[in-house]
């Protein structure tokens, strides 16, 4: 299965984007072990099932491609059996700051956050070694989160999953000889979600601390994706505008690009690991610095390609 190059893409040869089906045997495997050896089954077993969904649809979409209104609809799928399974969270809060809401509506926002969560990383999977990096780092640091709140199967299950993301990103390290394909990035996407809400459930880290974590890709997908729609365009067609490809475009190539995007992801797991443990105005204070850092970003880029296209 090759991915060809179009008027969107930002490779410029065919490649194969078989990937994910690599990731997802190494952490599938992996996990047998976590089972037989923490008797883990009813946690992971609802997991699986909606693992096991994700990867059907997206592996029939890289090689028959899928409608958007039944990929949407097996996705709120899997999202059900996560929900069914535990993955619900019922206290959405920010430093000293809980909601408690009807249980539908926690419900409601946790099928949501899930369903957006393995579309956006379907989205920001557009540059090599990009969405692989992503994993690599934000579920480290799960896995660290995991390792300090002393919950051995939330550290190993992270552990895996950042592994198997790092041994791909072996081969999809710019210039990338492999993509991950549907198969990699909404698996990818599904696990970001299910560990953000299993963690923050279990008090292992509080949920902003997962945003924040995973947020340059929830920023960018997310802020691209308010645009299109004021701007009236299709945001189920593919497209180069999130800001990482516009920084491709500007001239920094893949490699330069994904590097700076290294060093925020970095930059972002350290905040999260360190805000944790300070007082709620430090919280308060980092959560702020952020806000500021992504808007300035966001303003920086727009004027680039102004200037360039001045020259």
């Amino acid at each position: 299965m090759l991915d060809h190059p179009n008027e969107r893409s930002l490779h410029s040869h065919p490649t194969p984007r078989t990937g994910g089906i690599a990731i997802f045997s190494a952490i599938f495997l992996a996990s047998f072990l976590i089972v037989w050896e923490y008797s883990s089954l009813p946690k992971l077993f609802w997991l699986a099932l909606s693992v096991i969904l994700v990867v059907t649809v997206s592996f029939l979409d890289d090689r028959y491609r899928v409608e958007v209104m039944q990929r949407l609809f097996i996705h709120l799928g899997a999202a059900s059996l996560l929900l069914i399974g535990g993955f619900i969270l019922y206290n959405w809060q920010l430093p000293e700051v809980v909601w408690h809401w009807p249980i539908w509506i926690d419900v409601g926002l946790s099928l949501f956050f899930i369903v957006w969560m393995i579309n956006l990383y379907n989205f920001m999977d557009g540059m090599d070694g990009f969405a692989a990096g992503m994993a690599v780092i934000g579920f480290g640091c799960f896995a660290v989160f995991g390792w300090l709140a002393g919950n051995i199967l939330f550290f190993n299950l992270s552990l895996v999953i950042m592994a198997a993301s790092a041994g791909f990103l072996i081969f999809n390290f710019p210039p990338a000889r492999i993509f991950m394909g549907d198969v990699g990035s909404s698996l990818l996407g599904l696990l970001a979600a299910a560990l953000s809400l299993w963690g923050a459930r279990e008090g292992i880290f509080p949920f902003w601390a997962a945003l924040m974590v995973f947020s340059p890709f929830i920023v960018d997908a997310t802020a691209t994706l308010i645009r299109r729609l004021f701007r009236g365009e299709k945001i189920w067609q593919a497209h180069k505008t999130h800001y990482y490809q516009r920084l491709v475009q500007l001239g920094w190539g893949h490699r330069k690009t994904v590097l700076w995007e290294y060093g925020l992801m970095v930059a972002c797991a350290i905040s999260a690991l360190w805000a944790v443990r300070q007082t709620v105005i430090t919280q308060w204070l980092i959560l702020s610095l952020w806000v500021v850092l992504y808007s300035l970003l966001m303003l920086w880029i727009p004027r680039l390609e102004e200037k360039n296209r001045k020259q």
